[in-house]
């Protein structure tokens, strides 16, 4: 079955937007064994979509009654939507595991065979020749009955590819380098107050694999002189906490960074799948998370946004509900950090065009870049825009990923002022440009890191991304000290109408971040914000001051 010739069964029509292609160098190999266990991620129309970027401006919890009253928010789905697609799921034999009108989602299991017959699609085996490697998939678009397709918006984890992958270096690049920063040296350097640490925050990590041992943490935090942060795994599909894979190398540089950037705050680290399905239900369960209240949420994971020509890395009907999840956070009050990615402005996709990482550009997050740092004595010399190559071309290598998105138009916020977003370098397209600031990521020198009972040094936007949570941890627990329950929330907007281009940032002007040298540096950084470094890396006192 394919997008050209497959038809809609009796009574069903398309969703819209779920077209799927195999994965470049995939096949189909087969019918999937129909006992075989599946488990999908339903999402639902909201009542009332989330306020468009160009008019959300940063959000307090006094506006948004608190994490208490979302269950009544405009943003969840009606419950007469929830039971339709629970009936429709008992009429097909299919269990419902959750059903959340707040969350907007319902999450069914059954066999591959009942849900190929509810979806009225065909899974198929795809493998890789090459390679070996197969998953589950299906070639063609979704199909649901009529009467629901006024109400589903997205059904996720028929096909189970890999989905993201986290940005931070290959696990064999990893080796000790000649500069390396301790998170507590960074937090001097880019002058983060010291009166500040972040205390009655909760900072949330989204993870899809590996996992951390509690002694290599503790070991960590010890030998900076931390009190270890208390940490809290969260499985949100059944995914434990299960260190053991090159996986680890991202989760454990997360918890460290980010706690040690905010040693008073909470952490919350959510394990899910390594899938679209996994992504989903992750962002969604943490953005709508009452019991540990995240004020920051980072994500060092992410994918392009197309790969080649015609093959979506991610489909847009998925794109689409994750921008919606994360307007329900901005309008939640909860900020969220993004790494921009670490193979420049191709993205890693080696067609001869710029890329943009999603969900980095989503005009609902923080985009987050990467420098080469120089400073001494724990103060601040020179930034440069990372850029040695990509990942692939071994240790020590990777670039500050950045550009223009190909899928979401230019805010409002970003179109004014002093910006200068350009169109994007491969399709003219005028899109929302990444990132908006930017952290020391360059692995040379980079971040003190202790895995596996061993003292390394990694880098890459994973690890700016939770420097900057920490920081943003510290802005709310001042301006929670002023006004209790206040943080800065989406602040895109203020961040380009107020604050960029002042002293609340080290500006970047040096530098691009074409990673091949053979896109004539389509993106180079420029004074004042450009698409390698967005504004520039954190005076963090100032910035706090501003906020």
């Amino acid at each position: 079955m394919s997008p050209e010739t497959s038809t809609p069964p009796a009574g069903y029509v398309r969703l819209h937007g779920s077209e799927r292609s195999p994965r470049p160098g995939f096949s189909a190999a087969g019918a999937v064994d129909g006992q075989e266990a599946v488990r999908v991620v339903v999402k639902l129309r909201p009542r009332q979509q989330p306020p468009d970027p160009a008019v959300l401006g940063a959000v307090r919890p006094s506006q948004r009654g608190g994490y208490e009253t979302r269950g009544g928010s405009p943003y969840g789905a009606d419950q007469s939507s929830v039971d339709a697609v629970t009936g429709f799921a008992h009429e097909h034999g299919l269990q419902v595991e959750e059903a959340d009108p707040s969350s907007r989602m319902v999450v069914l299991a059954g066999t591959a065979a009942a849900m190929s017959s509810a979806f009225g699609t065909q899974l198929q085996v795809f493998r890789s020749t090459e390679t070996g490697e197969s998953y589950r998939g299906r070639v063609g678009p979704i199909h649901v009955p009529d009467s629901l397709s006024s109400v589903v918006t997205l059904v996720s984890g028929l096909d189970n590819r890999p989905q993201v992958k986290p940005r931070t270096s290959a696990a064999q690049a990893r080796r000790p380098r000649t500069v390396t920063y301790t998170t507590p040296d960074l937090a001097q350097i880019y002058e983060f107050p010291p009166d500040l640490d972040g205390s009655g925050q909760c900072i949330g990590i989204l993870e899809f694999g590996g996992g951390y041992q509690e002694s290599d943490l503790n070991q960590y935090f010890q030998s900076l002189g931390l009190t270890p942060p208390a940490i809290t795994a969260v499985s949100v599909d059944g995914t434990q906490n299960t260190p053991g894979s090159d996986a680890d190398y991202e989760v454990v540089l997360d918890i460290e960074v980010a706690g040690a950037a905010a040693p008073g705050a909470a952490l919350v680290v959510y394990f899910a799948q390594f899938t679209e399905a996994g992504w989903i239900e992750a962002l969604t369960k943490a953005v709508h998370d009452s019991v540990n209240r995240p004020s920051v949420l980072s994500v060092s994971w992410g994918y392009s946004e197309f790969e080649g020509d015609s093959t979506f890395a991610w489909t847009g009907q998925v794109m689409d509900e994750v921008n919606t999840v994360l307007a329900e956070a901005a309008s939640f009050g909860v900020t969220v950090i993004v790494a921009a990615g670490d193979d420049g402005s191709i993205d890693g996709i080696r067609d001869g065009k710029v890329h943009a990482d999603f969900p980095a550009s989503s005009p609902y997050v923080l985009g987050c870049g990467g420098t080469t740092l120089h400073a001494q004595n724990k103060t601040w010399q020179s930034e440069v825009v990372w850029n040695r190559g990509i990942r692939a071309q071994g240790p020590g290598h990777g670039s500050t990923g950045g550009g223009v998105s190909d899928h979401f138009p230019l805010p409002a916020w970003q179109s004014g002022g002093s910006a200068k977003v350009p169109p994007s370098a491969s399709t003219g397209f005028a899109g929302r440009g990444l990132p908006d600031i930017a952290a020391v990521a360059d692995g040379l020198t980079g971040y003190y890191q202790f895995i596996n009972g061993q003292s390394i040094t990694d880098g890459g936007t994973s690890a700016a991304a939770p420097l900057w949570a920490g920081l943003i941890a510290r802005a709310n627990q001042h301006l929670s000290q002023a006004t209790p329950g206040a943080r800065a929330g989406y602040w895109n907007p203020v961040l380009y109408q107020t604050i960029g281009g002042s002293n609340a940032f080290h500006d970047i002007n040096t530098g691009n971040n074409d990673a091949l040298g053979n896109l004539g540096g389509a993106y180079t950084s420029t004074s004042g914000w450009d698409p390698c470094t967005g504004w520039g890396t954190p005076r963090g006192t100032n910035l706090i001051a501003q906020l």
